[in-house]
């Protein structure tokens, strides 16, 4: 159970950390106006981190190039999540094999 419970520790911090980016880039939108408000630009930032893209909410015209670096920022993130995880995952399972 403790190789579970790494994983879920792990999990839940990679989430928080993605959280935490897609909130920062939430408050820059709306230190430039480039979003009305708060809340509506935490939705916005977490649309266009995780690359959904509804496209309910747009950027104004001159920063629309902005979402698109958020855009490859999460993409990037999410990768590197990945990586970091399958990486866990193989020192877990690897320290497991050699217990046997």
């Amino acid at each position: 159970w403790s190789g579970t419970w790494r994983f879920i520790r792990v999990a839940g911090w990679m989430v928080l950390l993605h959280l935490m980016e897609i909130f920062a880039w939430a408050l820059f939108y709306c230190w430039r106006d480039a979003m009305p408000d708060l809340p509506t630009a935490v939705y916005f930032s977490a649309v266009t981190y995780t690359t959904t893209g509804y496209g309910d909410l747009v950027l104004p015209p001159e920063w629309r190039l902005v979402g698109g670096v958020e855009a490859l920022t999460g993409i990037l993130m999410c990768g590197w999540s990945t990586g970091f995880f399958f990486a866990v995952v193989s020192r877990v399972y690897s320290s497991l094999v050699k217990a046997d």
